[in-house]
Order: C-alpha cells, then structure tokens, then sequence
C-alpha cells in the first residue's frame, strides 16, 4: 500500500451503510447514511459520495463492498425459479435431494475416477429446456455426481440448454470438495440469486465510474475474504452473509487479539456473534445452511439474534422483551415505536439525539401496561444482554460438540473459554457495564466501533480456496473450480501436487489482476492413497487444498 494509496470500505447493513476511507497512517474519514431497503444502490451512491467529497478519487486503489442483497433474498425467498438437471448414477436416490418446483434427473453417470459409466440422455435435457422455456425459466443449475472429478457432462448439460438459458450454475465451478448433496443445493440458490445479484453489480459499477471511480472493486464473501466483482457475478452465492464477516474483520483489523474471545456486533436490527479460539476465527469447514440445506459456501462461523438498538420493546402482560423485529429507528431517531435505544436513553445510560422523544414513548408504553417507566426500560435491557449471553453460550456448546476449525486448521480437542468480551456496532459503549456483568469478562470497545465492518470490508485480503485431484493411473490433475485439468506421470506425487497447486492458485487470481505470489498460499489439507484394482495397485488418489491466507491487509490497532 503506497503513501497515498486509499482503500474504500462500504457494509450495507441492516439500518446503515457505513464507508470509510483508509490511507497508510489509518482512517481519513467514516461517514452513515440510512439504509434505503427498497433502493440499496442508493444508500451506496449516498456513503461514497459523501465519504469521497474531499478525496483525490484517482487516489482510490480499491473497493470493497459488503451487500446483504443475496443474504436478504434468500431469507425472504425472494428467488428466481431455477430449473435443475442433474445425474447421479447407480446408488444413490436424486429425489432425496429434490430442490425447487423444476427439478429433473437425466440418465448417465460418471464413477469416482471420472471415467464415463453411462452417456447422457441430450434427447431429453432438451426437452427439459424447452419445457423450463415455455415456463418462463432462464436460470440452470447442471450438477452431476462426481464432476469434481471429470466435468464433461455438467458441461454438455450447460450446452445443451444454451439456447433456453441466460446463466448456468455448474456445480464443479463452485467447489473441489465432494458432496452431491451440498453441490445441488448450492448450485441451486446461486443461481436464483444471479440475475438480482448481477443488476445490482452493473449499477454499483456504473455508479463508480459516473462518480470517477476507477478502482479494483470486490465484494466481501462469507469466509472473510474479497473475490473480485467479476469473479463474484458467476458465484453470488459466495456473497451471503458477507455483513457477518465483515464483522468478524473489522475486529480483527482494530484489536491484536491473542486468546479466546467472543465478538459481539451490535447493530440496529441484529447482534451478530462470532468466537475466536487462540485470537484466530472459526470456521464452518463443511459449509453454512440456506432455509435448512446444507451448501458448500465455507464461512466463517457466526450467529444472528434480533436484537439491536432499534429492535421493538414489547410487553405481554408482566413480561418485557425486545426485538426481534424493528419497525424504523428508535423514536430519538424519528421512529414511532419505543425500542431498546430508547430504554438507554431513559435510563440516561446514554444521551442519543432526541432524547425526550425517548422519555415520551417509555412512559406511554409503560403507563399503557401498568409498569414505571424505569422498570420497563431495565426490563428491555435486562432481557436483551440476556438473550445475548444465551446465544453466545448455546453456540459454544454447539461448537463443543464438534471438532473446532479455525481459518487455519483444525484444534483438537480445544475448549474454548473466553476471557475477553469484543464489542462493536453503534450501540456498543451503552451495553459495556452490562456486559461485563453478564459474562464476567473484561469488554473492549475499539476506537471507530461505530464503523467496524466497514473497516472491515476494506481491509479483508482477497482469498479463495482450491482443490487439486490426481490419479495417476489414469495419468490426469484437475482442479475444477478454475477450469484446470492436464495430464500427470505415474511418478506424480504429493509433493508434486502441493508445488503445482500454489502456483496454479497464484496464477488464477493475478490473471484476475490480484497481487499475490506463492508465499501467500498455504495447504490445508493434503492426502494421498493406493488406488487398488483387482490385486494390483492401478496408481494413487492425490488430494491436496490450498487457499490464501484469509486475513486483512494491515491494522489499526
């Protein structure tokens, strides 16, 4: 990063979009605007005008974008339909993974070497195509068996609906790992997040360069990494949960954190969690779930509550909760129903613009439901910290139950036992006491927690992970999730596969104009076995991962 060098950081939130502007000594200006839910772009264009009102715009190198666009979509089932073709072959039952109202299994099949077994029936994923056609589908998603291992017919599929199509999700484009049933889902919902996705893209492109823009632009993916914008349009999925892990960066880009720590991103529609063991973030090594089904989309292990500074206070009967739904800001913020700033506000925990507008909707709610109005507002808050603390325990329970995976590796056996409370996100200063008090563990408030997972966003290194397969006794290496297959001897080996999955790794993302070299890749996983026919050994099954280095470019702290 040169002296001058400014990096731009925009997270879409749920009730902000929060940029900052970043130089080589730290931030030069931050700036909020109002999420506007019906028109993103627009809270975008709002953050970077303003933030970039007094910068050298040929000064900004790159951009970083966390959206819940997909996130949204998904969870509100605002989904494109998708027709899916797949293959699966002998031993395994397709229906058990039916996905979508437009789901077909075609004839053919390849064994877990890659060799052919069984054709494709073309004759009939054309009448597939036509049949989607005449329905008004545009999006495919061809997933067959084992295409980690030989692509062919998820690439005849996507041929042969061509003509009927305007995007097809091949799943071995989206992963190396081998999971039939994840790849079918996965490839499913990006390609019902596509075209939304993808129009969002063209405008927030167009946008910055009406603004004269011309920076390297990517967006933030759910395992803390970047991928650049281009890379992003034909794998939207990678995009869910972006906010998350923006958190999950921002904090690591502000704090030098060491030891085992929860981190608490207390917004105005949600608290989101996330849990470091031995200062490194944990993983979802397998995948996260959409609407309950598993996906290969690696991220970083995080949970969301509703509840955040702008979330409803209710009362049923003697029972005071808050959230989980938001009904526009606070009313110190213009709003129309008291919520959980507002109890802070009356309690005088903090002063936060109207104030009285606060104290007025407190003591109308509590006098409605035969309460004092400072019983209600220690009620809300009380109930809030409360739900926190139970999340934040149920998911290390949860993590306790299973092997414990960092960005990096695998711990085993870890425990994880915090000691160190990391909180941000704007109400943050007014929960502090409380929350120390709750898990009797010291907090820490960074300077510019306001602004945290914009920081993040703009920091996040660029990542992406691979897998190598060879068999060298069909004399053949593929890596499928960027397009490279060539032949190998029988001498291949895993020392071999190592070398050559670094600098294939290298290679694709500097043709994608990103800067990094073979020092900034490590192997994850790496395994080799004798492929055994008959009596004879017929060569060896090499597997190796290899990924960049999650992480952020530089600190603050």
């Amino acid at each position: 990063m040169a002296k001058f060098d400014l990096f731009l950081g925009l997270d879409v939130g749920g009730t902000h979009t929060d940029a900052v502007l970043i130089d080589d000594d730290g931030i030069v200006a931050h700036y909020k605007a109002v999420t506007d839910h019906d028109n993103l772009l627009r809270s975008v264009r709002a953050a970077i005008e303003e933030i970039t009102r007094d910068a050298k715009k040929k000064n900004i190198k790159r951009v970083n974008l966390s959206t819940t666009l997909s996130t949204n979509a998904i969870v509100e089932n605002k989904l494109e339909n998708v027709c899916v073709i797949i293959s699966a072959g002998p031993g395994i039952d397709p229906g058990n993974f039916t996905i979508g109202s437009q789901f077909y299994v075609v004839d053919g099949s390849i064994d877990h070497r890659g060799t052919e077994i069984k054709g494709l029936d073309r004759n009939g994923i054309s009448r597939i195509a036509e049949e989607a056609a005449g329905s008004g589908i545009r999006v495919f998603a061809a997933v067959t068996k084992f295409s980690t291992r030989n692509p062919d017919h998820e690439n005849e599929i996507a041929e042969a609906v061509m003509t009927a199509s305007d995007f097809v999700t091949r799943g071995h484009m989206l992963s190396g790992q081998l999971n039939f049933p994840r790849r079918i889902v996965t490839a499913y919902f990006n390609s019902a997040v596509w075209r939304l996705y993808n129009g969002f893209a063209d405008a927030i492109d167009a946008g910055l360069r009406e603004l004269g823009i011309e920076a390297e632009l990517n967006v933030l993916k759910a395992d803390g990494g970047t991928m650049p914008l281009g890379l992003s349009r034909d794998l939207p999925v990678e995009s869910i949960l972006s906010g998350p892990a923006a958190s999950v960066m921002g904090i690591a880009a502000l704090c030098d954190i060491t030891h085992d720590s929860i981190i608490l991103d207390i917004g105005g529609t949600t608290t989101d969690i996330a849990i470091f063991a031995d200062g490194i973030p944990l993983i979802e090594k397998e995948g996260i779930s959409l609407q309950s089904n598993p996906t290969l989309v690696r991220a970083l292990k995080t949970r969301s509550i509703g509840v955040g500074g702008d979330s409803v206070i209710h009362v049923n009967g003697r029972d005071v909760s808050v959230g989980p739904d938001r009904k526009g800001p606070a009313m110190a913020a213009g709003g129309k129903e008291p919520a959980l700033v507002d109890a802070f506000n009356y309690l005088k925990i903090i002063t936060f613009m109207d104030a009285g507008a606060s104290e007025r909707g407190i003591s109308g709610l509590a006098a409605n439901n035969g309460m004092t109005p400072e019983n209600l507002a220690g009620a809300a808050i009380d109930f809030a910290v409360a739900r926190i603390k139970d999340e934040v325990y149920r998911m290390l329970d949860d993590i306790h139950n299973r092997p414990v995976y960092t960005i990096h590796e695998m711990l085993e056996g870890k425990r994880i036992t915090p000691d160190t409370v990391y909180v941000m996100g704007g109400p943050a200063e007014a929960f502090r006491d409380m929350l120390a008090e709750a898990f009797g563990a010291a907090v820490v408030i960074p300077k510019n927690y306001d602004v945290a997972n914009a920081i993040g966003a703009a920091l996040a290194k660029t990542t992406i992970d691979i897998e190598l397969f060879a068999d060298t006794g069909r004399g053949v290496l593929l890596i499928p999730n960027i397009g490279v297959r060539q032949n190998v001897s029988t001498g291949y080996s895993v020392k071999d596969a190592e070398r050559d999955v670094r600098a294939h790794l290298a290679k694709h993302l500097q043709s994608l104009g990103v800067p990094v070299t073979e020092q900034d890749t490590e192997i994850i996983e790496s395994s080799s076995f004798n492929m055994v026919e008959g009596f004879y050994s017929s060569g060896r099954d090499i597997r190796v991962k290899c990924q960049i280095k999650p992480g952020v470019i530089k600190r603050l702290s």
